[in-house]
Formats: structure tokens, sequence, C-alpha cells
């Protein structure tokens, strides 16, 4: 195994761990927001998890959550 071959798996695990764990999704956001209205302003990684936290606990398919 090469060098590079190590890289890419390595690059593949990464972008299958931010995808499972979420952590894309502020990124995809931003690029969306941008292309979207580029004058508009962004949310902030803070605000943008807080609407998503806010938004899956008002779904009631979601349940509730307890603690």
């Amino acid at each position: 195994m090469t060098l590079t071959d190590v890289r890419r798996a390595a690059g593949r695990i990464r972008w299958y761990v931010r995808e499972l764990t979420g952590e894309s999704a502020y990124d995809r956001y931003v690029a969306h927001a941008r292309s979207h209205d580029p004058g508009a302003p962004v949310m902030t990684r803070r605000d943008f998890e807080r609407s998503r936290t806010d938004a899956r606990e008002a779904d009631p398919r979601e349940g509730f959550r307890c603690c």
C-alpha cells in the first residue's frame, strides 16, 4: 500500500465519520446559503446547531427528549 492509498483511505474514513456524526451538515448549509443569496448573513455554527436541535425536538415524529 502506497502513501497515496493511505491518504485516500484516510480521506474516505474522514468523510464517512463527518457524515455519520452530522458534522458536515453545517458545511452544506453554508454552501447552500452562499450560493442562493450571497449577500445574506449566514448563521454561526452555534446558531445553526441550536436551530437544528430545536427543529428536531419540535418534531413529534422524533419522540421526546427526557434528559
